[in-house]
């Protein structure tokens, strides 16, 4: 099997699975006081440790969670509720038409529940711009949420200056940078950002783990209630094993970034070279993506036959968003960005990681090329 889908999901590092191990071994709850239960507190806050060194902030900032999806709606809900408390009032929210689906669903759910929603309009190759923000910004805009590195075709925004944006006006910002760690540089001191979303499955840690940034001095209401475990913020037992997995395997994938970004850039300037020759193939991302994502439509063919071709000469790729996958329905990332239903439909996501070979994406190259003329019949 040859596994270019490392921007759904990186699979766990063998560090990583020891460590979980390790971990999931100790019998106590971290929120019991006996030796058992600190013992198990050890183990948290040393993941915790880790990954706030690796993204440059103070642990205390960190919320450890489910992951990104349930970060992203914490951000938002939460901000929203924040706001309609206080004004008595729905508010005004500021976000992209290319968001994960993690930021998508709870926009329109806030929508239908009364909020002004404004989506920028992406450039063609779906960047968004201070001075097209600073437009749409109001006096009742409770929370601009724009991604840093999209997760379908890798461009990369201007995250520093989009947040200072928001800030010289009084409005938070939230950015889902998920698709970051271990490839990309993170500076969240440097964003100014208020608030910052992160799943440990994208850098090499166990699924179903993730961390929600907000910075020192914000303010941020539960969206669940129960107990008093993290700060108040996300009640229930931790996921120990997973909290401390997930810091081992960031601080490896952060010590390897500058190596592991030139071989991502390698990987896929050979891939790309190796399938130009395909009849109507066209590349979606632009240059200066992250080099994690090769985004190619394939006119006149079928997104879906194209993957199941592929999976049968051993190549696992994707069709726009994992989270999406068995939709049925065109990428809504690539038609914001002006394709049409069927060419979105016939679109590729190849994503690359640090294991991956000049030999897999190769022959991923030539499976492509099978793959194309047997579903173009």
């Amino acid at each position: 099997m040859i596994y270019l889908d490392y921007a759904a999901t990186h699979p766990i590092t063998r560090e990583a699975l020891d460590a979980y191990a390790l971990a999931a071994a100790l019998p106590g709850n971290p929120a019991s006081v006996h030796a058992a239960g600190q013992a198990a507190r050890e183990r948290l806050e040393e993941g915790r440790a880790r990954v706030a060194t690796a993204l440059g902030v103070d642990p205390r900032t960190l919320t450890a969670n489910g992951g990104g999806t349930e970060g992203d709606n914490h951000v938002l809900l939460g901000v929203a509720q924040a706001w309609t408390e206080a004004h008595s009032r729905p508010g005004h929210l500021v976000t992209t038409p290319t968001e994960h689906s993690a930021v998508l669903a709870p926009a329109r759910w806030l929508a239908a529940h009364g909020w002004d929603v404004t989506f920028l309009t992406p450039d063609a190759h779906g960047r968004y711009h201070p001075d097209q923000l600073a437009e749409v910004l109001r006096d009742d805009t409770a929370l601009v949420s724009i991604h840093h590195a999209n997760n379908e075709i890798g461009t990369v925004q201007d995250t520093a200056a989009l947040a200072a944006v928001a800030a010289a006006r009084g409005v938070p910002s939230h950015t889902d940078a998920v698709q970051a760690p271990g490839v990309l540089p993170l500076d969240l001191n440097g964003w100014g950002v208020t608030y910052a979303t992160f799943s440990a499955h994208k850098w090499g840690g166990p699924r179903g783990v993730g961390f929600l940034y907000v910075r020192r001095g914000a303010t941020l209401p539960p969206i669940t209630h129960g107990g008093g475990q993290e700060g108040g913020l996300r009640p229930g037992t931790q996921n120990t094993a997973g909290v401390y997995a997930a810091g081992v395997a960031l601080t490896q994938a952060e010590a390897e970034r500058e190596a592991t970004f030139a071989h991502l850039g390698a990987m896929r300037r050979r891939f790309l070279e190796r399938v130009s020759a395909i009849p109507g193939l066209r590349v979606n991302h632009p240059p200066d993506a992250s080099p994690k994502v090769a985004s190619v439509t394939l006119s006149g063919a079928d997104g879906e036959a194209l993957l199941m071709n592929l999976d049968l000469l051993g190549v696992c790729a994707s069709a726009g968003s994992a989270c999406a996958a068995g939709t049925m329905q065109p990428s809504h990332v690539l038609t914001a960005l002006g394709l049409s239903e069927p060419d979105a439909r016939a679109t590729l996501r190849f994503s690359f990681g640090r294991a991956t070979t000049a030999g897999e994406v190769d022959a991923a190259a030539d499976a492509l090329g099978q793959a194309a003329a047997w579903s173009r019949g």
